[in-house]
């Protein structure tokens, strides 16, 4: 299967500035091992001990894979994954 993935702002350094990829897989984990295979830096901004960081929220179709079956979310042809990163900072004040 072959699925848009949406990149966001601040990971897009680690993709070469695209705003979107093409990528294979019939889950999401699939999906994220075939990107993360090709823009290696991308792993460490996602992954934790090889699984998904916590602070990293992913959406199939609008909805949050936690929220389904994970990693193991299976993907159609022609789904949009979305990798959302939790931001952090702010005033400590």
């Amino acid at each position: 299967m072959t699925v848009a993935v949406r990149i966001p702002p601040t990971l897009r350094a680690e993709v070469g500035g695209a705003r979107e990829l093409s990528a294979s897989g019939a889950t999401v984990a699939d999906v994220i091992e075939d990107i993360v295979g090709r823009y290696p830096a991308l792993g460490g901004q996602l992954l934790e001990d090889g699984e998904l960081a916590s602070y990293v929220n992913v959406y199939v179709g609008g909805e949050d894979i936690r929220t389904r079956e994970g990693l193991e979310t299976p993907v159609r042809e022609g789904d949009q994954l979305i990798l959302l990163p939790a931001m952090a900072g702010g005033s400590g004040s």
